[in-house]
């Protein structure tokens, strides 16, 4: 097979040409194709493929897709190893799609066919918007799965028939045990973040799905660290795979600059302030992270008191709230994100300069996954970290991983060690009017003798404080309305009669039974 390739002397991307494939002196197809794709033409990707990148912007693959690509396309495992925000999502995405695209269109069944397994709702939401982009041009189906939302529009999405679904392990679970999901013709299995869906508690989960798959397939691991862990589980499960790694094993992106202020915990928040107020125009939009879900609604109320736009984002915000809080985000409606580890894997946000960790990670590898929120796609970006006294431990156990000594800024107006009038006090918060914060009235602010009326409805009030240690006086007026019954020689309180002579008598009736007092000589 022989092709004109006149046009690769071409400059202008996304130039629509027709390339004309001859075989035997026959014309056999004509592509439409564009010029500045050449590089992802060489990979072997399809053309309708070509022309859904090229309309997504892509010009040039990434390492990690000009490794992983052409071994996935020739149906092998792939192990693959790359830092966050290189394209991974392209790399499985794309050789998924391209097998299916002729096996959907000549059968009327649509059964699962890959499955992609993500740790959390935001990556599985990314995922299957990048596989509707570059799958557009294709009669491939796919749909999403994942908890906190209801589950009958993904009830439904099934029943039409799906062939690629992206679902988190939860919910993929319940659906199995309800008999929604079946994974007998899965035929790609793909398990994006590895290591993150360990350190989450998903092992188990992840296993009981694997043990549903057929044995037949292929497997792609995919993930931003390699851990001991996620290399023994790839050995149970990968078959002769292809190892892929573009960058050394945690390994933070090199366009990343890097910066730790040493600061008492009780003075992070005033050096916060201090570095969005100094740098307003610099920093139009930053990422937060903490390491609590309470530490992050906490950091974004002290933010909202002081007029700085600001949302929460971690596990205990409904699916609607996590999607409102990143949406306003990516327009930049909302100028400070404060997330907890949940969205520091795969959360693609375009042009972010600055993530900031308010507390820095117990786990080294997280630390590579909260920067890599900046400085994707070759851009540069700027990572700063808060360290107090007792997280020295892990800045070192950081450093250690990433073989790199991160630079101290030692100017800044808020060093270990320095007082400030209200670090220890709770911080007071402007709220905002409401009808239920009514003013006190004037009789009860002049209630210290101003309103004499009031005084003298005070000052009349019988006082029925009884106080035991008081001795008793002999004058029965002057007892308590409430007190103790006392004995015949402690007081000389006449008895009544009863219109007997003599004491009742005793009688052997359980107490509680009402009893008829009758006199002995009656």
């Amino acid at each position: 097979m022989q092709y004109y390739d006149d046009f690769w002397n071409l400059r202008k991307p996304r130039q629509k040409l027709n390339i004309v494939f001859i075989l035997n002196g026959q014309n056999v197809v004509t592509i439409p194709i564009f010029a500045g794709l050449k590089d992802f033409i060489k990979l072997g990707i399809a053309s309708k493929i070509i022309e859904a990148l090229s309309t997504q912007g892509y010009t040039q693959p990434t390492p990690i897709q000009e490794q992983a690509i052409p071994p996935a396309l020739n149906h092998q495992d792939i192990l693959g190893t790359a830092q966050t925000g290189t394209g991974k999502t392209a790399a499985f995405s794309i050789p998924i799609i391209q097998h299916l695209m002729d096996v959907v269109s000549h059968d009327k069944r649509r059964p699962i066919r890959a499955l992609i397994l993500t740790p959390t709702r935001e990556l599985a939401l990314q995922i299957d918007e990048s596989i509707k982009a570059y799958g557009k041009n294709v009669q491939v189906r796919n749909a999403v799965i994942f908890g906190g939302v209801g589950q009958s529009p993904q009830v439904d999405a099934l029943k039409r028939g799906t062939d690629i679904i992206t679902a988190t392990p939860g919910r993929l679970l319940d659906l199995m045990q309800q008999g929604h999901v079946d994974l007998r013709n899965i035929s790609h299995f793909v398990l994006d973040e590895a290591d993150r869906m360990l350190d989450m508690g998903f092992i188990h989960d992840v296993k009981k799905v694997i043990a549903k798959l057929p044995v037949k397939r292929q497997t792609l691991f995919f993930s931003a660290t390699m851990p001991a862990e996620v290399v023994k589980l790839s050995q149970s499960i990968l078959v002769n795979p292809v190892r892929v790694s573009v960058a050394p094993v945690s390994t933070t992106a090199e366009k990343v600059s890097q910066k730790v202020f040493f600061v008492d915990q009780k003075t992070k928040r005033f050096l916060l302030r201090h570095l969005l107020d100094e740098s307003e125009v610099e920093i139009p939009t930053v990422l937060v992270f903490t390491r609590t879900k309470h530490g992050a609604d906490k950091v974004v109320k002290d933010l909202v008191g002081l007029n700085i736009s600001a949302q929460a984002i971690h596990g205990n915000k409904s699916q609607s709230a996590r999607q409102n809080a990143l949406t306003n985000f990516k327009n930049k409606t909302t100028r400070v994100l404060v997330a907890t580890d949940i969205a520091a894997r795969g959360i693609d946000i375009d042009e972010l300069t600055h993530v900031i960790n308010y507390e820095i990670p117990n786990i080294p590898e997280t630390y590579v996954h909260r920067i890599g929120r900046t400085g994707r796609a070759g851009n540069s970006g700027i990572a700063w970290s808060f360290v107090d006294r007792e997280e020295v431990p892990f800045l070192r156990d950081i450093q250690k991983l990433i073989k790199q000594e991160i630079p101290v800024e030692e100017e800044h107006p808020f060093p270990p060690g320095i007082k400030i009038a209200d670090a220890d006090a709770p911080k007071e918060f402007q709220r905002p009017p409401s009808r239920f914060n009514k003013p006190k009235s004037a009789s009860r602010e002049n209630s210290n003798g101003n309103n004499n009326s009031s005084n003298k409805s005070t000052n009349n009030k019988p006082n029925r404080e009884f106080n035991r240690n008081t001795p008793k006086s002999d004058n029965s007026n002057s007892r308590p309305r409430f007190n103790n019954p006392v004995s015949k020689s402690e007081s000389n309180v006449s008895k009544p009669d009863f219109n007997r002579s003599s004491p009742a008598p005793k009688t052997d009736k359980k107490p509680g039974v009402k009893r008829e007092w009758k006199p002995r000589n009656a």
